[in-house]
């Protein structure tokens, strides 16, 4: 008695035309992957920043919140603000040192790291990356030689609570990396949407509950570093309280409409592949 091959069975099937028998459960491994990274695309992102915009609005989660995840993102955001307009930074727990000069072998330094990354991702062909590194080239350009020392420091300090936002975006984003890309392979880019929403909501819920409510914004001293971002851009700057609050607001609303496009591409490109448009 002669046992028939799998494998020629399975292609005298595809030959034939035959279909497998009902009842018979197919895994179709691709598909099932595709299906579920396009749930996981749809729900992700809106799930992430409706629990950290309740967590900001909690007492001990919100203070456990900020601890370990946004206060990182605002110190960096201060840190990458001074970098852009050629001062030396390094971020911290609580504070940011930044130098009082600029550093001009610093910026010369960051100079040539942004265009290598330029030219290395537009190589890799990463145009996303490549265009990113570009715009933060001309930031640099535009911090650096247009904006006065004075002028610099100043936006330093307010790219604590921006960063949070700017930088918060940035990491959610990751969340919709192209295919085969090495933060959609691994779970680095879910980190990155917890991390992002956090920071995003954290400062956001701030400044959003600022326009009815001025006792809420976060004036007086920071232990060991002096007073706080409000404090100085309103006594060392002369910002009017009510501009402050309209330019966080502002600056929050732009990040959630570029969020908004980026989930709705992204889960554009991802319904395409997943129907075979592209």
């Amino acid at each position: 008695m002669t046992i028939p091959s799998p494998t020629r069975s399975a292609s005298r099937e595809a030959v034939s035309g035959q279909r497998p028998a009902p009842g018979i459960a197919q895994w179709n491994l691709p598909a099932e992957e595709t299906a579920m990274e396009l749930r996981m695309r749809v729900l992700a992102l809106p799930l992430a920043i409706a629990v950290a915009w309740g967590v900001a609005h909690t007492s001990m989660p919100h203070a456990l919140m900020r601890v370990f995840l946004s206060m990182w993102i605002h110190e960096s955001g201060h840190a990458v603000t001074a970098w852009l307009c050629g001062l030396p930074a390094f971020p911290g727990p609580w504070f940011t040192p930044v130098a009082q000069e600029r550093n001009w072998i610093f910026v010369l330094c960051l100079t040539a790291v942004l265009a290598f990354c330029v030219q290395r991702a537009w190589r890799s062909q990463h145009r996303v990356a490549a265009v990113l590194c570009g715009i933060l080239l001309l930031l640099q350009a535009f911090g650096t030689l247009a904006l006065s020392l004075h002028r610099a420091q100043e936006l330093m300090i307010f790219g604590g609570d921006a960063g949070c936002m700017v930088l918060g975006t940035l990491l959610m984003s990751t969340l919709y990396v192209r295919r085969g890309h090495v933060l959609q392979r691994g779970w680095l880019r879910w980190g990155f949407l917890v991390i992002g929403a956090a920071a995003f909501c954290d400062a956001y819920a701030t400044w959003w509950e600022a326009r009815r409510n001025f006792e809420s914004i976060p004036f007086g001293e920071n232990e060991g570093s002096g007073p706080s971002d409000p404090n100085r851009l309103v006594s060392e700057y002369g910002w009017a309280v009510g501009t402050m609050v309209h330019r966080y607001v502002v600056l929050g609303a732009l990040c959630l409409a570029v969020m908004g496009v980026i989930y709705v591409l992204g889960l554009r490109r991802r319904a395409c592949r997943s129907t075979g448009a592209l």
